[in-house]
């Protein structure tokens, strides 16, 4: 027995749309890499002088740094380390005056460097030539602090009530 309706796929419908539905669109989006850019943080007290940090931060990376750092020690975490570990891991480059810094065979330079530990007369990147870079533990923990914050946490998150639309409104 035949039904009296034709049942058609919606896109084929009179009158509908070729845009993509909400569905549609909202995978595009969700399939999307989520990265944060590249952010400069300043040195303080070093005129000129920035790092450049991926401030793409994991649950997993923190664990492990505040596990380095001591949290489960019976001392307690030694926050200043915590601190030389966020940035140390997180950078990605050293400006002066605006410019990435390279080594002589055009290398860009890091904590780890031959060139950045000698010039702090260090021989450990994490966490005395941070330490050493920025010259003062407050400028290092603020460093942290700005790092993690640009990674998002400590965002907030807006919740909305649907009945009253966009908060934008």
């Amino acid at each position: 027995m035949d039904t009296p309706f034709t049942i058609m796929p919606a896109d084929d419908t009179p009158g509908a749309s070729n845009e993509p539905t909400i569905l549609a669109q909202l995978k595009k989006v969700i399939e999307g890499s989520v990265k944060r850019p590249d952010i400069f943080v300043e040195v303080p007290e070093r005129p000129g002088v920035t790092v450049r940090v991926s401030p793409n931060v994991t649950q997993h990376q923190l664990k492990s740094w505040r596990k380095n750092a001591g949290e489960e020690s019976k001392s307690g975490m030694d926050t200043l380390k915590f601190a030389c570990s966020v940035i140390g891991h997180t950078t990605t480059g050293i400006a002066f005056n605006g410019e990435i810094v390279t080594d002589g065979n055009g290398y860009e330079v890091n904590f780890a460097s031959p060139e950045i530990l000698e010039m702090t007369k260090t021989t450990r990147a994490l966490p005395d030539c941070v330490r050493a870079f920025f010259g003062l533990e407050p400028h290092v923990e603020a460093a942290a602090v700005a790092i993690m914050e640009a990674s998002g946490y400590g965002d907030s998150v807006e919740t909305m009530d649907p009945t009253k639309g966009s908060s934008n409104s």
